[in-house]
């Protein structure tokens, strides 16, 4: 028996990601229509931010619990798809509910639900990409998944203007209610997240323990013999008790914005996980979930290391245009903030094209981008495309008519295409395959941690230093995308 894993068809490649069509629907309908749906519910710009926050942190929990629990996984679906099934379910459910939140308070419930199952099916879908290719073709199976996203989130951030305009559904609604276009566009894109998971659920084969292990056993070497010698948890502890402590008294004493109570709890939290982690390590209490992640963290490969801050950097950019963009869009380019008036409603439908513009633009640069990775390398063409992103961002702010912002999304599309592929073809060949799950869940740390940032204080910046114009939160993204840029410079390949 060989003991290299065989290559897979184009078609075997195909089933394997197509259920991330799925995913995407709920992922674009929730990006695209959330915001719309705080603001109806009765929700002031200030507080979007905030109410957000579901979306990362749930993110930063569940990836490395499902990730590490996945790799421990074998029954009769296999490895990776009992968790596709379960949060497929899940987020269906959730697809439904959410339009139909009677108040804010339920409807941001909602968002932490359905985030937390669409992580619990996304994390394993990365990491059967590493468990069922071998290295040379990892880099297609992400290139594959970055192409259904791109398909998936054209349709989905376009249904509602597609309800409203193909179809007739009314895009309004009284105060206190949900267009029924939003309505429908959530109930079509559950029917097909759930297909399109199930599809891949049962046209996917998974490697049975004893075939990983056998493929595994060739990298053994590689592997990191973690127990040979001690990890240091506690390495900055001090200090960041130190700046939490100081953000907690400072927004108490000066009466900040409460978001950035967020920041300092976040540290807070991190620094007793260290100290946790530190006092199991010295009673040789360590056979548990909660040790084994941190101490993953702790000692995970270089290039994860070399990649977080242009991770950081990227998705920060993108969670503030997730946020503000329907907010900038209707009081910059169509002169209104309230969502009752047609003016706004037409500009929120006109963000939904433009989400699903820059998917679409994403789902062919799937095919551009490896042809420049070819010619350039990773590093420069993951570069140049999150320089791209960083143009079309900050162009928002000099363009008057909202149908040129189609040229914008150009921009965007390469940067989001690249953001979702390249940094993993990256780090796959880095990663240890008996792993690949809990490392995968790792990683999402350095594309939540930014976002709980921007949910801290993009709300304050927007307020204090913007005077509440959205759009300079645009022009902020495009520069966190500039500087992603150049963090890639330090980023040395294996």
């Amino acid at each position: 028996m060989s003991d290299q894993k065989p290559t897979l068809s184009f078609w075997q490649i195909w089933n394997m990601c197509f259920g991330f069509l799925g995913i995407q629907f709920g992922f674009a309908l929730q990006n695209g229509n959330v915001s719309r749906i705080f603001q109806t519910l009765g929700a002031s710009i200030d507080d979007i931010p905030i109410l957000w926050i579901a979306a990362p942190l749930t993110g930063l929990i569940v990836q490395p619990i499902v990730g590490y629990m996945s790799d421990k996984t074998w029954g009769k679906l296999g490895r990776r798809r009992p968790y596709f099934l379960w949060g497929a379910v899940m987020t269906t459910l959730a697809l439904v509910v959410m339009p139909n939140s009677p108040t804010l308070w339920i409807a941001a419930g909602m968002l932490w639900i359905m985030d937390a199952s669409i992580n619990v099916t996304m994390e394993p879908f990365r990491a059967l990409v590493g468990d069922n290719l071998p290295n040379k073709q990892r880099a297609t199976g992400f290139a594959m998944q970055s192409f259904f996203i791109g398909v998936g989130a054209v349709v989905a951030s376009a249904l509602p203007w597609m309800m409203a305009n193909w179809f007739e559904i009314s895009n309004v609604a009284p105060e206190g209610q949900i267009p029924d276009s939003v309505k429908y566009s959530f109930y079509f894109g559950a029917a097909v997240l759930f297909v399109a998971v199930g599809w891949t659920i049962l046209s996917t084969r998974e490697y049975s323990p004893e075939e990983l292990a056998r493929f595994e056993q060739a990298q053994s070497a590689q592997q990191v013999a973690r127990d040979a010698s001690r990890i240091v948890f506690t390495h900055g502890v001090l200090l960041n008790s130190a700046i939490a402590v100081a953000i907690l008294v400072c927004v108490s004493v000066f009466s900040l914005e409460k978001e950035l109570y967020l920041a300092g709890l976040g540290l807070g939290v991190f620094a007793v996980m260290q100290c946790i982690s530190n006092w199991q390590q010295k009673s040789q209490q360590t056979d548990n979930g909660f040790y084994q992640v941190m101490a993953d963290l702790f000692t995970m490969p270089e290039a994860m290391k070399q990649l977080a801050w242009v991770q950081f950097f990227s998705w920060f950019a993108l969670f503030a245009m997730w946020i503000y963009t329907t907010s900038a869009v209707t009081a910059h380019h169509y002169g209104s903030s309230d969502p009752l008036t047609s003016l706004y409603n037409q500009g929120a439908d006109w963000v939904g094209i433009l989400f699903a513009a820059y998917n679409g633009f994403a789902a062919l640069a799937a095919f551009v981008i490896p042809i420049m990775v070819k010619q350039l390398g990773i590093k420069v063409s993951h570069m140049i495309n999150l320089g791209l992103g960083a143009l079309g961002l900050m162009s928002f702010l000099f363009i008057d008519d909202p149908q040129w912002l189609l040229v914008s999304m150009v921009g965007v599309g390469f940067a989001w295409a690249s953001i979702l592929s390249l940094p993993y073809a990256l780090l796959s060949s880095a990663v240890p395959s008996n792993k690949m799950g809990v490392y995968m869940g790792i990683f999402n740390f350095f594309i939540v941690i930014p976002q709980l940032l921007a949910a801290s204080v993009l709300g304050v910046l927007v307020k204090q230093l913007f005077d509440g114009e959205a759009i300079y939160a645009l022009i902020l993204g495009g520069l966190s995308f500039l500087i992603a840029a150049v963090c890639m410079l330090r980023v040395k390949q294996q």
